[in-house]
């Protein structure tokens, strides 16, 4: 009995210390489960935030980046003026003259498209020249005037002259002389240039004109804004000095 009992005392407490001692393997399995639904948890929230934007980016494509005007938006656009290139002459006698100014679609054709004479005198034109800006506003006021309403803008007679803002005068259209056309026979082969004309001497021949002729020829930028109005640039050569020289064509209802 003495070995039973001593059996009994060795190996009891063996047995029973499995039940009885701390649970590291209960809890290394609760700690993986709780790991393991924390882990389901993340996948399912992943799953439910990603959703949304797999549905944006599947969609993005179908979306238009830029915008395209409509329909309405093109019909209610105001017209564009229309832009072309000219040669344009501005001429005067040295002393006592008036300047003129000449429009010429080809330089060959010696019939100018428009021939106006401007009341202020040559020798003013140079002084405000010098300043290098020259705005040439010409008004025409065509109150209770049918015929002055419809008729297009170089067909009109007579206009208000303002230089630089200010009121000096007039300027009448003109038809074409036979002396203006020998002129511009003889600028015919220059686009772009200034100088004088010598008196009595016009393309070789004899003429009436008794005084030295001053003119500057250079391309213009035409803009018909519309109707009831048109405008001439200057358009300056790349090595020359910069000098704004423009005349405007405007008609008041």
């Amino acid at each position: 009995m003495t070995k039973i009992d001593a059996l009994r005392r060795f190996l009891l407490p063996c047995f029973n210390s499995t039940p009885t001692s701390p649970t590291p393997p209960q809890l290394t399995i609760h700690t993986k489960k709780r790991l393991s639904t924390s882990l389901r948890d993340d996948l399912e929230n992943k799953q439910e935030k990603n959703s949304p934007s797999e549905n944006q980016d599947s969609s993005y494509p179908t979306t238009p980046t830029t915008r395209t005007p409509s329909a309405t938006s093109l019909s209610t656009a105001p017209p564009r003026s229309s832009k072309t290139m000219v040669i344009g002459t501005i001429f005067g006698q040295r002393r006592g003259g008036h300047v003129w100014f000449c429009v010429q679609h080809d330089r060959l054709n010696t019939k100018p498209s428009l021939l106006l004479e401007l009341s202020i005198p040559t020798t003013t034109l140079i002084q405000e020249m010098k300043c290098g800006l020259v705005r040439i506003a010409l008004e025409s006021s065509t109150d209770h005037n049918y015929e002055l309403n419809n008729c297009p803008l170089h067909l009109i007679p007579m206009w208000t002259l303002f230089c630089n803002g200010r009121k000096i005068g007039f300027a009448v259209k003109r038809r074409v002389s036979q002396q203006t056309r020998m002129m511009l026979k003889t600028m015919q082969n220059m686009t772009v240039g200034a100088g004088v004309i010598p008196s009595g001497f016009v393309s070789g021949q004899e003429c009436t004109t008794t005084e030295e002729v001053l003119y500057m020829r250079a391309n213009y930028e035409c803009i018909i804004g519309g109707a009831d109005s048109e405008s001439f640039h200057l358009i300056n050569p790349d090595e020359g000095p910069g000098q704004e020289f423009s005349i405007f064509l405007l008609r008041s209802k």
